[in-house]
């Protein structure tokens, strides 16, 4: 087992350890270091083409095939041979780049980013607190574990277009940003929430218990010992659930609220009209981007916040 003190009291941990060193069981399968950022991915890989199949065909399949599911996808599956000839349509990346470049507007695309932005990252603050302190409390008093993990799941499994419009009749929410943070913060508790649980289970109890041997109270320990080696898995967790809001947030125009998702929208309503594929190239590609930015400066900054040695 890798040990890597990042505090006094960590250093104080393993200098006791190596004078009396206690045997430890070996790690369950459900501790086991990386599941959770290797399973959250994968299940948000598929859900996100699940979404996305059942958007395209709602909004494409559904109108070319007149309600017929079978035509629908056979129309999907004829215009399969042309997408290598969109792909390389330079007329189509000219009609696309002039539209951003003069009938939108750069300025108003960058706007249109920071109102994104501000959107997750609004939301991310609140999930976070709220799923880090339910997390510690969670690993405190495992009775609970299995209510709050629950209720975290099925706020998960809500559709986000119904959550998002609930939020419409709720007083003092309406129309507007409010809904989609309150619905986007609700969508990452889950992640946040299951990752913190087990980083703090993965911490070994021999440290824990060198550390009471030292004088640290219970609260100094978790700040100083137990937190901080849960960290990589926690930034983890927040990890996944930001990337799946900067793809969800693209909902919140259609309650009134702001992003990128508005040129989607607005391509969507306009289709088969002037701009409308412009429109839409627009709001995919800048979120698309955006999502990449993101998880590049979560690399950065889980390099930054972690120790050496618990970096993989």
């Amino acid at each position: 087992m890798r040990e890597a003190p990042i505090t006094e009291a960590g250093a104080s941990a393993q200098k006791s350890l190596s004078r009396d060193p206690a045997p430890s069981d070996p790690p369950s399968a459900e501790a086991a270091p990386g599941r959770i950022s290797r399973e959250l991915p994968l299940k948000s890989v598929a859900a996100a083409v699940l979404v996305a199949a059942v958007v395209w065909y709602l909004f494409v399949l559904d109108t070319a095939a007149d309600n017929d599911v079978v035509g629908g996808f056979r129309t999907l599956f004829d215009g399969v041979p042309e997408l290598p000839g969109m792909l390389t349509d330079t007329d189509a990346f000219s009609s696309w780049w002039t539209y951003m470049g003069q009938q939108e507007g750069w300025g108003n695309i960058f706007e249109n980013v920071l109102d994104h932005v501000r959107l997750v990252a609004t939301s991310m603050f609140f999930a976070s607190v709220i799923s880090v302190a339910a997390g510690i409390l969670i690993h405190r008093v495992r009775l609970l574990r299995g209510p709050l993990m629950g209720v975290a799941s099925v706020l998960l499994t809500i559709p986000s277009l119904a959550l998002f419009a609930f939020f419409i009749s709720v007083p003092g929410i309406g129309v507007g940003d409010r809904g989609p943070i309150i619905a986007l913060s609700l969508y990452s508790v889950l992640p946040i929430l299951r990752n913190t649980v087990t980083g703090l289970g993965q911490v070994d109890q021999s440290i824990i218990e060198s550390a009471k041997g030292v004088g640290l109270s219970a609260f100094q320990r978790l700040a100083r010992i137990e937190l901080p080696l849960a960290w990589p898995v926690i930034l983890t967790g927040i990890r996944v659930a930001t990337l799946l809001n900067i793809g969800i947030a693209a909902i919140a125009p259609l309650v009134g609220g702001t992003g990128l998702g508005g040129y989607v929208r607005d391509g969507l309503q306009r289709f088969p009209d002037v701009t409308a594929v412009e429109r839409m190239w627009t709001g995919v590609i800048a979120t698309v981007l955006l999502a990449l930015v993101v998880d590049i400066c979560f690399a950065l900054v889980g390099r930054l916040t972690t120790s050496k040695g618990l970096r993989s």
